[in-house]
């Protein structure tokens, strides 16, 4: 029996190699990810998929490094110097980085570079491919770099589990757009069944991309993409907790925090640690450094910012520029504020290893976060874990994830260069009481959401999804129910079929005059109807004059404004019992007021229902209008007896006791057919399906929560099912005739 596999995927595997003296090492990543996914990717025969970071020198020298990383249930994806620029360095690192940082002006555009973003994406996918995929198999994708990579999977495999987090944020969709391959990256992501970001902006971000640029449907937090309902959610991502708070607690961190303190006599010690980065905020923190030191001058030779910058990227010119000018900025406040006793920044440009880390993280009396723009920042968390039995002060950028749950922080605007220096002083000034509270009420949130909590989280939804999805896909309209609904058809004497027009039979416009009838579609139902013991019912919203002028020389039965006009039995307009529509002046009332104010709305008027049209209206804008109407008009709504619809890019209201339901039920209970096909994409549609006898072929269109019995995908699907009985009706009687023998 197959057990199924969890396959991670990431640019980077959580080793790194390095060559000294002809001589391979394999250096294991200390890394907050590489260590929440050690448990799930070390075990059993769940693998690692990434590159290891080092071009072979040969083919004999790459299956060495194969064979090694095997071990450690790594799968390594080799790639040239040239995929490694344009990949990496130019499209991941000068489009995606930039633009997802909110600086457009750094963005590079470089055709060469997306087509080596595509190229490597599809490496990626041919080295999963190679490990001989099952459908159980769970696959979870990392980060920004493969962004493609979850549609290139799905395109082989429709059922297999794929997860897709992204650690950095998402811009909103009007920064998103100036990229000019925005809508092939969105697809690529809607590949995965989870989608995940670290706080609920950047979901709402990537949600209204989706809306507003390839034109997906929200409900809720999941898109409907296909036949698939993708899930867009917040997965906020953790620390190993216990690692940093044992680390703290260790005689050799306790002794290097005593080092430390002593190096800096006693002084209270401000701690910042990031990665050479514009996104950072580190020139700002040095600006406000300054103007703490200005405004705070009793604190003079009383504290030291301890500033250490990681490496990163400094031979890029942003980078390098960014870098010389932290090296002038630093050497300039040490210049004009230090004396012979006291340097007011202690700065090193480094990387440490995570015990001296920990020294600094204890010993810190203050831990400064100013970044611009973070994903997370886990540095604030490792810093609380630290600090079970230590006193600190956590100042935070709001602008960096972690600021939605370490809401005890001291937050400030990163650009607030006075709010920053203020910050510092009111944590040299807290109480130590009040410093034990605020920090556990931190460390009691990280400790819970640390990550395995994170990894455990996210792949209990991802399960969850699937189920939803199975569950999903067993109402679709595939080979085996159409051949159920067939045999059906065949075997009874008198149908009836109710067809919806708009959104069904025809597909939407913004011009709704437009969405006429085809020369395709009257041609279907001709031959639909030309069964004698078949009988059509268009069944519609439309004004009975719209039905009247397409179908009004057809033998079809027509219901015309969901049910206040039939011409059923005698082909004649009769409307129902007279109703009041005394309700249709405070109502159009209400709706002229929004369309005033909303460019692009329309208000169409029936015998007995008033629809508000936003489909013109500029989108966002219109939803929000059209929620607005919806709570103007609730009042009036159980006082008159009336019915609100909320359809598709239009506010129906209308009298409760006209709806399609009702009118297809008197028609059925008279017609007495044995064989009921009904099909409709709408809300009014549900009175429909709910109305209509147990043994009624019911079917949505579109896979939204239904009462109907089954779905197809699209309006194009729905034809198609529809135009499938006249196939199979053309397709017998051809069979009949040529089985026919001919005497003369």
């Amino acid at each position: 029996m197959y057990k199924k596999r969890t396959i991670i995927i990431s640019n980077r595997l959580p080793v790194r190699i390095e060559k000294h003296d002809n001589e391979l090492k394999f250096i294991p990543s200390e890394g907050g990810l590489a260590t929440g996914l050690g448990s799930i990717y070390k075990k059993d025969n769940n693998i690692w998929i990434g590159w290891p970071g080092y071009i072979p020198d040969s083919e004999e020298e790459k299956e060495i490094i194969k064979e090694k990383l095997k071990e450690l249930n790594l799968i390594p994806v080799f790639l040239t110097t040239a995929q490694i620029e344009g990949y990496y360095e130019g499209f991941s690192n000068e489009v995606l980085w930039p633009i997802f940082h909110h600086r457009l002006s750094y963005a590079v555009y470089k055709q060469e570079n997306w087509q080596y973003y595509k190229e490597v994406n599809q490496v990626f996918c041919d080295t999963i491919w190679k490990q001989q995929l099952d459908a159980k198999d769970e696959i979870w994708i990392h980060d920004y770099q493969l962004m493609l990579l979850p549609k290139l999977i799905r395109q082989d495999d429709e059922k297999i589990s794929i997860g897709y987090f992204q650690h950095i944020p998402f811009p909103p969709d009007e920064i998103f757009r100036c990229i000019p391959w925005r809508n092939e990256l969105l697809e690529g992501v809607l590949g995965a069944d989870l989608i995940a970001f670290h706080t609920y902006n950047d979901t709402q971000h990537f949600l209204n991309a989706c809306t507003h640029i390839i034109g997906l449907t929200i409900k809720n937090n999941s898109l409907q993409v296909g036949d698939r309902s993708v899930y867009v959610e917040v997965y906020p991502m953790g620390i190993d907790y216990n690692k940093f708070s044992s680390l703290a607690q260790s005689s050799e961190v306790q002794v290097r925090v005593k080092s430390l303190k002593e190096q800096y006599q006693n002084r209270k010690i401000i701690l910042s640690i990031d990665r050479l980065d514009y996104s950072k905020g580190i020139l700002e923190r040095l600006h406000a450094f300054e103007n703490f030191l200005i405004n705070w001058p009793e604190y003079h030779n009383q504290v030291v910012l301890y500033m250490l910058v990681v490496p990163s990227r400094d031979t890029v010119p942003q980078y390098k520029r960014l870098r010389d000018e932290i090296d002038r900025m630093a050497g300039h406040i040490n210049a004009v504020y230090g004396t012979n006793e006291w340097t007011p920044i202690a700065y090193y440009y480094n990387t440490y290893p995570v015990e001296e880390l920990s020294a600094l993280y204890t010993a810190a009396d203050i831990c400064l976060v100013t970044s611009l723009r973070d994903g997370m920042n886990l540095v604030c968390k490792e810093y609380i874990a630290s600090k079970e039995n230590s006193l600190g002060v956590l100042i935070l950028s709001e602008l960096a994830g972690a600021s939605k749950e370490l809401v005890d922080a001291i937050q400030i605007n990163p650009n607030a260069i006075d709010e920053i220096s203020n910050a510092i002083a009111q944590a040299l000034q807290m109480p130590k009481e009040e410093q034990r509270k605020r920090m556990d009420d931190s460390i009691e949130i990280v400790r819970k959401f640390n990550i395995n909590h994170w990894v455990k989280l996210f792949f209990n939804r991802l399960r969850e999804i699937k189920i939803i999805q199975r569950n999903e896909m067993s109402r679709k309209v595939r080979d085996e129910v159409r051949e159920t609904i067939f045999n059906a058809y065949q075997n009874s004497k008198k149908r009836l079929f109710f067809l919806d027009y708009d959104g069904t039979l025809i597909g939407f416009h913004k011009d709704a005059d437009a969405a006429v009838p085809t020369t395709g579609l009257y041609s279907i139902l001709e031959k639909l109807q030309s069964d004698d013991a078949n009988q059509i019912v268009i069944i519609s919203g439309r004004p009975r004059e719209t039905l009247e002028r397409w179908f009004g020389d057809k033998d079809y039965y027509l219901v015309a404004e969901h049910g206040a006009w039939t011409n059923y039995p005698a082909y004649k307009w009769i409307p129902r019992s007279q109703l009041s529509t005394r309700w249709k002046i405070p109502v159009k009332h209400i709706m002229i007021k929004f369309a005033n104010i909303t460019a692009g709305a329309s208000i169409e008027e029936k015998t007995y229902s008033l629809a508000w049209h936003y489909r013109k209206a500029q989108q966002g804008l219109g939803q929000l209008r059209s929620q607005e109407l919806v709570d103007s008009l609730r009042y009036l709504i159980p006082h008159h007896g009336l019915q609100l619809l909320q359809g598709d890019k239009v506010i129906e209201v209308k009298n409760g006791e006209v709806n399609k339901g009702m009118a297809a039920l008197e028609i059925v209970k008279d017609y007495k057919p044995d064989f009921i096909f009904a099909i409709g994409d709408d809300v009014t549609d549900e009175d429909m399906f709910i109305e209509l006898p147990t043994g009624a072929f019911t079917v949505k269109v579109g896979n939204k929560k239904s009462e109907a019995q089954f779905y197809v995908e699209s309006q194009e699907e729905a034809v198609k099912l529809v135009h499938y009985f006249v196939e199979k009706i053309e397709s017998e009687q051809k069979n009949n005739n040529s089985g026919q023998t001919i005497h003369i």
